[in-house]
C-alpha cells in the first residue's frame, strides 16, 4: 500500500517539474524559440486551432520566426492570431509567409522574464506541496484505519517529505538554468 502511494506521489510531482519545463518554453531567452507562438490559436473556418497545426513555424536565425501557412487564404487569420496573442511583435506578411522580427531584449525585459520564470517555478513548488500534503493525508488515513504502525506512518512521512525535498530541489535548478538562459546576453 505504502510503495503505492510512494510511487503514485512521486510520478505527479514528476509531472509538475514536466508542466513547469513546458511553461519555461513559451519564456523568451536571448535566442527566439518556436515555442513562444505554441499557445497561439487561429481561426480555422470557425475552430480555435494551433498555430502549428495550420502552418509550418521554424526559426530562421535567433531574431526571426518564419511562419508559412499551408493554405494562403489562412494569411489574414493568422496574422490576426499573432496580434491578438500578444507576444511582443508585430507580424510581417509578405504575402507568402509571415515573418517575425524579435528585437534584442533590454535589461528590464530579461529582468520581468526572470519574475514570470520565478512565478511559474513557485506554481511548480505549490503543486509539489499539493501531491505531499494528499499523500500524507493517504497515509494518515491508513494509519487511522489501523492499516499501519505509528511508526510506519511516522517513516512514510518522513520518505514523502523527503520526495518533496528531491522534486522543489530539481525546480530550483531548472530555474536556475533557465535564469542564466535568459539574462545571457
Amino acid at each position: 500500500m505504502l510503495e503505492e502511494i510512494y510511487k503514485e506521489t512521486a510520478n505527479h510531482m514528476s509531472k509538475s517539474i514536466e508542466a513547469m519545463k513546458k511553461e519555461f518554453l513559451t519564456l523568451r531567452t536571448g535566442k527566439v524559440t518556436t515555442a513562444v507562438v505554441d499557445h497561439v490559436k487561429v481561426d480555422y473556418y470557425g475552430t480555435p486551432t494551433p498555430l502549428n497545426q495550420v502552418a509550418s513555424v521554424t526559426s530562421l536565425d535567433a531574431t526571426t520566426i518564419a511562419i508559412s501557412p499551408w493554405e494562403k487564404n489562412m494569411l489574414p487569420e493568422i496574422e490576426r492570431a499573432i496580434q491578438q496573442a500578444n507576444i511582443g511583435v508585430n507580424p510581417n506578411n509578405d504575402g507568402d509567409f509571415i515573418k517575425l522580427f524579435f528585437p534584442p531584449m533590454t535589461t528590464e525585459q530579461r529582468e520581468q522574464i526572470v519574475k514570470q520564470a520565478k512565478a511559474m517555478a513557485e506554481k511548480a513548488k505549490v503543486a509539489v506541496r499539493n501531491v505531499r500534503k494528499d499523500a500524507n493525508n493517504k497515509i494518515k488515513r491508513l494509519e487511522k484505519e489501523k492499516a499501519i504502525s505509528e511508526d510506519e506512518s511516522k517513516k512514510a512521512q518522513e520518505k514523502i517529505q523527503k520526495l518533496t525535498d528531491e522534486h522543489i530541489a530539481k525546480i530550483d535548478a531548472a530555474l536556475k538554468s533557465k535564469e542564466a538562459d535568459i539574462l545571457k546576453v
